[in-house]
């Protein structure tokens, strides 16, 4: 059975989806075999990883057009495949509200996966898409941005996963939380760190994401940071982190 990781935060811009492609591709230079599955209807996983073409995905999967193998593509990276999103997504909310069991949709779907992990991508919002998500994953990593209102959020995203672990997924568990974009040099990004360590202890990730060009500039290349540029800061922290996920989901 695969390790399915839901890589969630309902706030934007946070680095949820440059998180789940790294890590895959981490995980992958490491031997394991990876899926994403983008549960994000802006597609951002999938044209991060050169997809640009999309037949089935996550859309057909979730409403029972499709199975996994058929809305499963090959991504650029080797042993990374990917079911991907397009904006037909979002008309999934709206197509799963009257469906019976409509919460379990995806873990039903994932049923046959044949991956050591399975990385659910999910949408910066806490409806139907992310229930599914967090309703199919073992485990919850949150990307937090070093800013201001962080905490804030955190304390609401980890009210949802209780709440999911209460009705619909006794499994779930909290892998970790990581910081990303930090920036050393202002004393708020060390003030978030420490506030984020009193909070989560021990779930807070060692690994931290520095804000880092060549990070962000390598989805509009369809890459990963590990081949975009492999001795970056940001490519070093994210095959840090990647190991430090293999670690605590032995």
């Amino acid at each position: 059975m695969p390790k399915t990781i839901a890589i969630l935060n309902q706030k934007g811009g946070v680095g949820k989806t440059t998180t789940s492609i790294n890590v895959a591709a981490y995980l992958a230079q490491a031997g394991q075999s990876v899926l994403i599955v983008d549960a994000d209807p802006q597609g951002n996983a999938t044209s991060g990883l050169g997809v640009l073409q999309i037949g089935k995905g996550t859309y057909e999967l979730l409403i029972g057009q499709a199975e996994l193998p058929a809305a499963t593509v090959q991504t650029n990276v080797a042993n990374v495949k990917i079911v991907p999103s397009d904006t037909r997504l979002a008309a999934a909310e709206i197509e799963l509200v009257p469906a019976i069991a409509r919460e379990y949709k995806l873990r039903e779907a994932l049923k046959t996966a044949e991956y050591d992990y399975v990385l659910i991508d999910c949408p910066p919002s806490l409806g139907l898409l992310t229930i599914n998500a967090l309703t199919a994953a073992d485990f919850v990593l949150i990307p937090v941005q070093t800013e201001y209102y962080a905490l804030e959020g955190l304390s609401h995203l980890l009210d949802t996963i209780q709440r999911v672990h209460a009705s619909t997924n006794l499994a779930l568990e909290l892998l970790g939380v990581v910081l990303t974009m930090y920036d050393k040099r202002t004393s708020l990004s060390e003030q978030v760190q420490t506030e984020i360590d009193t909070h989560s202890g021990d779930k807070l990730s060692k690994s931290v994401i520095p804000r880092n060009v060549r990070l962000a500039e390598a989805p509009s290349f369809g890459r990963t940071i590990a081949e975009h540029d492999k001795w970056s800061k940001g490519a070093r922290a994210y095959k840090a982190l990647a190991k430090e996920i293999a670690a605590r989901t032995q």
